[in-house]
This record gives structure tokens, C-alpha cells and sequence, in this order.
């Protein structure tokens, strides 16, 4: 028998509209910077940031702690004190993700808001304010794009097939045997390449190399309302709000490819 799927609570419709309105804020004032003259940096770890990312930074979280004072914080332009950890609810958040391109000028940035509870992500927005780009879901309710259902593709090969990630990766002379030939999609936002695997615009994505919560939640719960996979490349189910918020890769796609990619990649041993 088909699954039923419980509908979304008030709570949870009023957290999601909540911050649907403060990310299309956010995209707005992240396209004041876009395109002009501001102050960029490198942080510690040699990833850069700019004043775009920490204004955007400021005015979600003044906005979504004012609204709901009581649930916890994690962004990547935060400072983590790891209060979170004692909160039901958390708010994940990459006030830019894709700084290198949004950087260089070019429209393949988001914005990126999840809720978390208990290790799962129940809301979740990636929005390319530069391309008017709107992708959201809610635990039970649904993937969207501009307020309209989305699917991922049901390619089934991977030679031919339109995959998001670095393309170098698939060159490296660890693996057994050569990759077919692929249609490599370079976007430097991660959650960007998965709303588009969501939506079917790409029909892969894959890294191997550690990203964080920031990086993935508010994208994870699109994938999955879609109808797509997303898990390590050896397929464990993501759990955000850790202390240690780090994972080392990622494996995306529709069903039907997901399970080729997988027999492909899952064996891989990562440090």
C-alpha cells in the first residue's frame, strides 16, 4: 500500500512561511552587494567572505531569532557555541552559499534557511535571488520552484547523464575504472547543484570531499520531497545538528540513477 504522508502542522506551515518571507528579504538585500564594490576576504581557512555575507548573515538571523527566540542557530557566519545542541528546534543557515561566484559576478549563489529538529530537517529554502530561482519544501508537503511541484529525472544511465559536481573528481586515478562520459554542470553553490538535481534541471550530484550542515540541510528536504535520494556516497542517511557538523560526502540523484551511482561509488574508502 502507498504511503500516507501526514499533513504539515500549523506550527510547522507558520515556521516555513516565517522564513520564506525572510529569505526573499535576504535575496534582496544580497543583490544591493551583487555586481558591486564591497569588502571581501579570506577567513582562517582560506574560504572568502564578504561584507554580503555577513550583512545577509545579520538580518536573517535578527529576523528568524526575533520571530522564534526559543529554537537554536548554526550558520556558517556564525560563531557556534554549540548552544544549539540543548534547542528542539534549529535554524541552519548559509546566509551565502556559493561566495566564490557570488564574488566573481556570476548568478549561481543561494540563500539557504532549513529547520531542524532531532536530526532532520522538516523546512527548507535555497533561493537564487540573481536568477528569481525559489526552491522550498516542507516535511510532508511537497517540493516546489517558484510555487510549482518539482521532480527529479528518471535518467537511468550515467553515460550521457548532466551531473553537478567538480569535474576533476572523476578523472582521479584511484578509481577502478573509468567513468563514462558526462555532461559536467560546474556550480560552486552545493545546494544549488542539488535543487537541480531536485528539479530535474541536472540529474546528478556527487562530492567526496567534507561539507557541512550549512551546506546541505535546507537542500536535503528538497531533494527527498521531490522524490529524489540524497545520503553519504555509501548511502547512510544525513543527520544535522551534531556537535561535529561536518560531513564527508554527499550522493544525489532520482532513484533509478541513484542505485547505478551508488554501485559505483559506495566502495570507496574516505579517511
Amino acid at each position: 500500500m502507498p504511503v500516507v504522508k501526514s499533513p504539515p502542522s500549523e506550527r510547522l506551515l507558520a515556521d516555513h512561511a516565517l522564513a520564506c518571507d525572510v529569505v526573499r528579504d535576504a535575496g534582496r538585500l544580497s543583490l544591493e552587494y551583487f555586481g558591486g564594490d564591497y569588502e571581501k576576504w579570506h577567513k582562517g581557512d582560506d574560504t572568502p567572505v564578504s561584507e554580503a555575507d555577513l550583512a545577509v548573515n545579520d538580518l536573517l538571523q535578527k529576523s528568524l531569532h526575533e520571530a522564534r527566540p526559543h529554537y537554536g542557530w548554526l550558520s556558517e557566519e556564525t560563531e557556534d557555541d554549540q548552544s544549539r545542541l540543548g534547542k528542539e528546534r534549529v535554524w541552519v543557515v548559509d546566509p551565502i552559499d556559493g561566495t566564490r561566484a557570488f564574488i566573481r559576478g556570476k548568478p549561481h549563489f543561494t540563500i539557504c534557511v532549513a529547520l531542524v529538529t532531532e536530526g532532520q530537517v522538516e523546512s527548507g529554502i535555497v533561493y537564487n535571488p540573481a536568477l528569481d530561482e525559489f526552491y522550498e519544501a516542507i516535511l510532508g508537503g511537497g517540493a516546489r520552484l517558484n510555487g510549482d511541484a518539482i521532480k527529479p529525472s528518471k535518467t537511468k544511465e550515467i553515460e550521457g547523464c548532466k551531473m553537478a559536481a567538480f569535474g576533476p573528481l572523476f578523472q582521479h586515478p584511484a578509481w577502478p575504472t573509468p567513468w563514462p562520459e558526462m555532461k559536467i554542470v560546474d556550480r560552486n553553490s552545493v545546494a544549488y547543484r542539488l535543487a537541480l538535481v531536485a528539479s530535474g534541471a541536472v540529474d546528478a550530484a556527487m562530492a567526496l570531499n567534507t561539507k557541512n550542515d550549512w551546506d546541505l540541510a535546507a537542500a536535503d528536504i528538497i531533494v527527498h520531497e521531490a522524490g529524489g535520494k540524497l545520503t553519504t556516497h555509501d548511502g547512510r542517511r544525513l543527520i544535522y545538528n551534531k556537535t561535529h557538523t561536518g560531513h564527508k560526502s554527499f550522493l544525489s540523484s532520482g532513484p533509478t540513477l541513484y542505485q547505478v551511482l551508488s554501485e559505483r561509488v559506495a566502495p570507496v574508502p574516505l579517511p
